[in-house]
Parts: structure tokens; C-alpha cells; sequence
């Protein structure tokens, strides 16, 4: 008799339900040579490093600064660089209920706006909890400050570029034992350099979805629609929830230096 872990008991009593097209692996053969596994596991080391590091500065930045506008696309810049220098990244590909093969498209923009309510009715409840509300307000400032134009441009960037990286190149060195937890822990260690709890809370929901996609489709493109999708829509209706909120105009936040780190 098999013992299975209680976290694979209730995946499997929640995915039993689920049609199989939505949740089995399609098949793909992404095999690489030891040599080049090892030199992926290098280059995603190297640049996690880097990469964080940039995030953390470029969210310590004023809003509506050319620093801060900089040094974000920086950031996609290295995220998407280091995904391309690690070794091939695939698109992927997920199965229709007929079975049949397709670019993942209707069902990743549909996860998106789904995802998207599910952080609306979050953010109405974390505006009764400080310490949430706080952080979230921090982040949105750049949106309420800045140019709409540029923040939606350094806002997509990062967000296709973070796919690049952690579920295209990392997600590929962490092997083939628990990638999605590996590089959702690893996307969600690069996000704690903000040092704002809800932008790492944020990480860790995401990546196991961003993840999840990454290991059903075999490749970015599913988890990449899914973040741009659920960006625009934060991005667009968020804002609106804190605009009254009195650290929303501060250029650092009040328990915060100007050096100090936010997002």
C-alpha cells in the first residue's frame, strides 16, 4: 500500500475532478546533455543573484524617477538575458478536450482574469490588516505616482521577462524532482530583496500557478499570457482601492529612509 504525502493526497482529491486535457503533462522530450544542464544551473545562479539585487535597488527608488524607470527595465533586461544565455526555452504546447495539439492562448488569459478576481477580493480584505495594507499601498505608489504609460511598460516587461527566467531557464536547472517548488522558491527568495511582504506573498501564489503551467504546457508562453493578463488588470483596477490611503503620495514611505527598500 502507497504512502502518500498529505500535500499529494489533496492535489490528487482536487485534480481527480479536473478534465485530464487541463492537468497532464503533454508530452515533450527537453533532455539536455550534462554538460549543459550543469552550465543552465550556473548561469540561473549567477544571475538570480544579480537579478534580485537590481529588483531590491529599483523599488528603493522615488516613483515617477528616471532611476526607478532604469533601473525596472534593468531588471526585465537581466531577467530576460540570463533566461537566453542559460540554454534553450520552449514555448509550449497543452492539449484541447479533443486531444488535440495547440499553442496555449484562450485558457492562460482566462486563468488570468480569473486569478485577478481572486486578488481584488484579497486586497479588500488586506486593507483591514496594516501591515498589508501598508506594503500594498508602498507598492501601488508607483502606479499612482508615476506615468501610466511607462509604469505599464516597466510593469509587462518584467512580467514576461520574469517568465523568461524563472519558469523558462530556472525552472529547466531545477531538474526533474519538485521543479515547481524549487523555482517557486526561488522566485520567491529573488522577490524578498523589496523586503514588502505582500509583494513575496505575491510570488509565492504566483509561481506555483506560473509553475503548475510550466509543467503542464512543457514551456513560457501559458504562464507569460497568464502574468501579463493578471498585471494589466492589478495594474488597471488596484489603484483605485488605495488611492486613500495617506502613504500613497509619500515619495518614501514613512518608516522608511530614502535608502531604504520598497516596492
Amino acid at each position: 500500500m502507497s504512502r502518500a504525502s498529505v500535500p499529494d493526497r489533496i492535489w490528487g482529491q482536487v485534480t481527480s475532478r479536473a478534465p485530464a486535457w487541463l492537468i497532464d503533462p503533454v508530452p515533450r522530450d527537453h533532455r539536455e546533455s550534462d554538460r549543459a544542464f550543469r552550465r543552465r544551473r550556473r548561469v540561473t545562479a549567477a544571475v538570480s543573484v544579480v537579478g534580485a539585487g537590481l529588483l531590491g535597488t529599483s523599488l528603493s527608488q522615488k516613483p515617477d524617477s528616471k532611476a526607478f524607470y532604469g533601473l525596472t527595465m534593468a531588471v526585465a533586461g537581466t531577467w530576460v538575458a540570463g533566461g537566453i544565455a542559460s540554454g534553450p526555452l520552449h514555448r509550449g504546447w497543452m492539449r484541447s478536450s479533443r486531444e488535440v495539439l495547440h499553442r496555449p492562448v484562450i485558457t492562460p488569459v482566462v486563468t488570468g482574469v480569473g486569478v485577478f478576481g481572486l486578488f481584488y477580493s484579497a486586497a479588500l480584505v488586506a486593507r483591514r490588516i496594516p501591515v498589508l495594507n501598508a506594503a500594498v499601498t508602498r507598492v501601488l505608489r508607483y502606479a499612482h505616482q508615476g506615468n501610466p504609460a511607462l509604469v505599464a511598460t516597466t510593469t509587462l516587461a518584467n512580467g514576461a521577462a520574469e517568465e523568461v527566467f524563472f519558469r523558462g531557464a530556472l525552472y529547466a536547472a531545477a531538474g526533474t524532482t519538485h521543479p515547481v517548488l524549487k523555482s517557486t522558491a526561488v522566485y520567491g527568495l529573488a522577490t524578498t530583496a523589496t523586503r514588502n511582504p505582500a509583494l513575496v506573498l505575491a510570488s509565492v501564489v504566483m509561481g506555483v500557478l506560473f509553475g503548475w503551467q510550466r509543467k503542464v504546457t512543457g514551456g513560457i508562453q501559458a504562464p507569460m499570457l497568464t502574468h501579463l493578463v493578471w498585471s494589466t488588470l492589478m495594474l488597471r483596477y488596484l489603484p483605485a482601492l488605495f488611492d486613500d490611503q495617506p502613504g500613497i503620495n509619500a515619495p518614501v514611505p514613512a518608516d522608511e529612509g530614502p535608502a531604504g527598500t520598497t516596492a
